[in-house]
């Protein structure tokens, strides 16, 4: 339904953050980590969602990167992690620790993850070594991610945009910046895509 939401961020608590994009204002359960990668309040930030819906209860999970989207999404499959459980633990590791843990068997390293105990980090390891380090998050590992997967969407091939924005940056140089160097890539690649010299 939403694979991600583009706004301003306008305040961090403990549970999350507030973000406000065409006049409403979301309220998005994130982790701490994925808080501290993300802009500060009062700039423009892109996160990654989920939606967690039951008949009871309805909440928007939001993190940093598309692979932290991915994580939590494993951590759901482990018999014992919920939401709620996932989101605490990714607020107290890292992704590049958490991977490390888990290809190392290190069962010390996960019982030191605040709550996390040692039967959890156990299934932890039995359900994911191997797993989140192989994770395919598609176009958020290419250059230019969101570009990319805008020209995507316009029905280019992934690898060709990818290239084509490489293209495009080269000829650039360095002395546009921001949103009119976003359009200018943009511009610039879909010319190269279509075999067009930009003039």
């Amino acid at each position: 339904m939403f694979n991600s939401i583009r706004g301003l961020i306008t305040g961090k608590h403990t549970e999350g953050l507030w973000l406000l994009t065409g006049g409403i204002e979301w309220d998005l359960a994130v982790p701490l980590i994925d808080q501290a990668e993300l802009p500060p309040a009062g700039e423009e930030g892109r996160v990654f969602t989920w939606l967690y819906h039951r008949e009871d209860q309805m909440k928007l999970y939001g993190f940093s990167r598309e692979k932290r989207r991915a994580t939590f999404l494993e951590l759901l499959k482990v018999e014992g992690i919920g939401p709620k459980g996932a989101l605490k633990i990714m607020g107290g590791i890292t992704q590049e620790d958490l991977e490390a843990a888990l290809e190392a068997g290190d069962l010390d390293r996960l019982e030191r993850v605040p709550g996390l105990g040692k039967k959890t980090a156990q299934k932890m390891l039995l359900a994911l070594k191997g797993k989140l380090a192989a994770l395919d998050t598609g176009t958020a590992a290419l250059p230019y991610g969101d570009l990319v997967e805008a020209l995507v969407n316009m029905g280019y091939d992934k690898r060709a945009a990818a290239e084509a924005l490489n293209a495009a940056a080269a000829g650039l140089g360095d002395g546009v910046s921001g949103a009119e160097r976003e359009t200018r890539l943009l511009k610039g690649a879909i010319a190269h895509l279509s075999g067009v010299r930009e003039a």
